[in-house]
């Protein structure tokens, strides 16, 4: 189901099934009011057909000292156990924030200990200069970015 797409647009359709992990070197950043949570150029990008990119940043340019553990956890058929965190920055507490796979599977040993963000859970998302926004069902973590193509 490709759609038409412009040479700077693509569409999540053409992404592949099972989901593919490439690398990325666009700045990904987010943060919590003024608050940096992550910052990074060497981020992974999850792409899979019909859902937008989710971006994995590695710990060491995220502000970890703002995380802890989570009660909350998940299965992927794909990648595993999902070990979560909740934020805290004075008052603020987002409860579930992130996430991150500290045992995924061969196909996705790249993604170990890098950390994915919910976009909708936090106040800004930016790839490069470009706002993300939460796909239509916020759960699955995915960064809209003008640059993309849907439906999603």
């Amino acid at each position: 189901m490709s759609l038409q797409t412009s040479s700077s647009q693509e569409s999540i359709w053409d992404f592949p099934s099972p989901p593919a992990v490439q690398q990325s070197h666009r700045r990904i950043r987010v943060l919590v009011g003024s608050t940096p949570i992550a910052d990074t150029t060497r981020a992974l990008r999850l792409v899979h057909t019909g859902h937008a990119p989710h971006y994995y940043i590695p710990p060491e340019d995220v502000r970890l000292d703002l995380l802890q553990p989570s009660m909350h956890c998940s299965f992927c058929e794909w990648k595993g156990v999902a070990t979560y965190y909740d934020l805290r920055i004075g008052p603020t507490f987002i409860e579930a924030v992130a996430w991150s796979y500290l045992q995924p599977p061969k196909h996705y040993q790249a993604l170990r200990d890098y950390i994915a963000f919910y976009p909708h859970k936090v106040d800004r998302c930016l790839v490069d200069h470009m706002r993300a926004m939460p796909e239509p069902h916020p759960e699955r973590g995915g960064w809209i970015t003008p640059d993309l193509v849907g439906p999603f």
